[in-house]
């Protein structure tokens, strides 16, 4: 049942205008019956002024009286001409602002570990704009020296199941095995795939100075 508004304030008016059992307010106002008791008694919601459910449309005078005469009967709410305000189901989804600076890095990761995805795919999982994705793609976006790939469900910007669900969609629209496993050619070494640049280029610059410092011990 749709949630009714201010459900105690109705309970509060039922209580003092009907003779509805507390078992059938509770159901209507989503209380338990112990808690519409203690209303009753004066122990909960002290203060609350009622609120009348037939002024609002909630429910009818003839809904009330039917019930009032067969108590295992429930009350249903009545059916309001007023159109209810539509749940959101898409649209960019909101990213808390500490983490919307991660997403270049987990747009990045996704186009290194699975180039089979989509733009729009990319967006959709991560929550940013074709044209970011596209400047990330030809280095040509403005933080390009400083992106690190970090995996997104990781970093909290996506969850496991849709960038499954992503991937084996890609792969099935083209024609390549319907897996999650890396595709030929596009395996990626696991002691590099996530290094900074910035260590990759201290290692090069310096190479291996473990053989300078021996382990004392």
């Amino acid at each position: 049942m749709t949630q009714i508004l201010m459900p105690k304030a109705t309970a509060v008016w039922l209580i003092e205008n009907t003779a509805l059992s507390f078992e059938q307010i509770g159901a209507f106002c989503g209380l338990h019956p112990l808690e519409v008791q203690g209303i009753a008694d004066g122990e909960v919601a002290v203060g609350i002024v009622g609120q009348d459910p037939i002024g609002n449309g909630q429910l009818t005078a003839e809904e009330i009286k039917r019930c009032e005469e067969d108590t295992s009967a429930n009350l249903k709410m009545a059916k309001s001409d007023i159109p209810q305000p539509l749940t959101r189901t898409k649209g960019p989804r909101y990213t808390p602002v500490s983490k919307r600076q991660d997403k270049p890095d987990a747009v990045a990761w996704l186009i290194r570990h699975h180039p089979e995805l989509s733009d729009a795919q990319v967006s959709r999982l991560i929550g940013t704009t074709k044209q970011t994705i596209a400047a990330i793609r030809d280095r040509s976006h403005w933080n390009t020296a400083n992106l690190r790939p970090r995996d997104p469900v990781l970093l909290g910007l996506c969850t496991q199941t849709d960038l499954n669900a992503s991937i084996l969609k890609a792969r099935k629209a083209a024609g390549k095995p319907a897996t999650l496993d890396p595709l030929p050619g596009h395996e990626i070494p696991e002691d590099t795939h996530d290094q900074h640049p910035e260590d990759q280029s201290s290692q090069s610059r310096w190479g291996d100075l473990s053989a300078l410092f021996p382990n004392k011990g």
